[in-house]
């Protein structure tokens, strides 16, 4: 009799093996399923209802079995994780479910032969009574989910119209026949309804959300002539700086923005453009007969005529 280590590494072997041959037997599964889907569609859009109703139950027998070998690669990943205490005598509760649904389900799944190999070992680990009490699940510590899936009854009608409508609306077949037609009725009887909600909304009060319109006299020329025009009119400076706040150091502070110096003139030059402005001055009063402070001298004719006027 192989000592307990050794027996826990073939274990540990087979649980990868079935492991790598349920991934396998997975896929073949759902490739041929996909196969079998179209041809219900072919069936179901000739018109062959009741032989589509047939075969329809070995993709459903299909899709259980790929269910329970999922269910199983989880269980080997949960052994091969918890190994270590694959080396007690008894079983541990926290592998019970595990290792009995495994050699319940062991027999009846065709194509993982490894998965036969690990209940072998299983038996010889814990025992001939412990292999039969899973067997035939005389504790009920196999997991329902496997039992259910591994029952040999003819699936309901409600299942198989189910699977047939699923199966005619994924490959956009017509059946029942009309459904299609009244589907679209649902479907435009629908847009209606939210067409006319809204309709119902403009109707109505909005909630705040339109703003009613509200006529003002127009102002007279007299309001118009007493009105303060806004400060913000006219162009506008794009700098706007705020003026410093005063300190002890600068009571009044002042803004120095950029720009050109200030260039004042020198008292020298002050005092030579009003010499040039006196000259001129002079220049413009000689031009203009100014002579003095007595005005303008006048000729003979005029003193004449002021004589003439004094004798009178």
């Amino acid at each position: 009799m192989p000592t307990s280590s050794t027996l826990i590494n073939k274990i540990k072997v087979q649980l990868k093996l079935s492991i790598s041959r349920l991934r396998m037997v997975q896929a073949k599964d759902s490739a041929l399923a996909k196969q079998q889907r179209r041809s219900m569609a072919q069936l179901l859009e000739q018109g062959k209802e009741e032989s589509a109703r047939i075969r329809v139950e070995n993709i459903i027998r299909s899709d259980m079995n790929t269910e329970l070998l999922e269910i199983l690669e989880l269980y080997c990943e949960l052994l091969i994780a918890r190994a270590g205490l694959l080396e007690a005598k008894e079983c541990d509760p926290g592998l019970e479910e595990a290792v009995k649904s495994i050699m319940f389900a062991a027999p009846k799944v065709e194509g993982v032969k490894e998965l036969g190999i690990v209940r072998g070992l299983l038996a010889e680990k814990y025992g001939k009574e412990f292999a039969l009490q899973a067997l035939e699940n005389a504790d009920g510590k196999v997991a329902k989910r496997v039992s259910e899936r591994l029952r040999v009854e003819p699936p309901g009608k409600e299942l198989v119209d189910a699977y047939l409508s699923t199966i005619a609306e994924a490959y956009n077949v017509d059946w029942p026949r009309g459904t299609k037609a009244r589907r679209a009725a649902e479907a435009a009887g629908e847009g209606e309804e939210e067409d006319g909600g809204d309709d119902d909304d403009d109707d109505g009060p909005s909630g705040g959300q339109k703003v009613k319109a509200t006529v003002e006299a127009p102002l007279t020329t007299q309001e118009l002539s007493k009105a303060t025009p806004p400060r913000d009119m006219g162009p506008k400076s794009p700098i706007s700086v705020n003026p410093p706040s005063p300190s002890t150091d600068n009571i009044r502070p002042k803004i120095n923005l950029p720009g050109p110096p200030d260039l004042k003139p020198s008292k020298k030059m002050a005092d030579a453009s009003k010499s040039k402005d006196a000259v001129n001055g002079d220049k413009k009063a000689a031009d203009s007969g100014l002579g003095g402070p007595g005005g303008k001298i006048p000729d003979v004719d005029e003193l004449a005529k002021r004589f003439a006027n004094l004798k009178r």
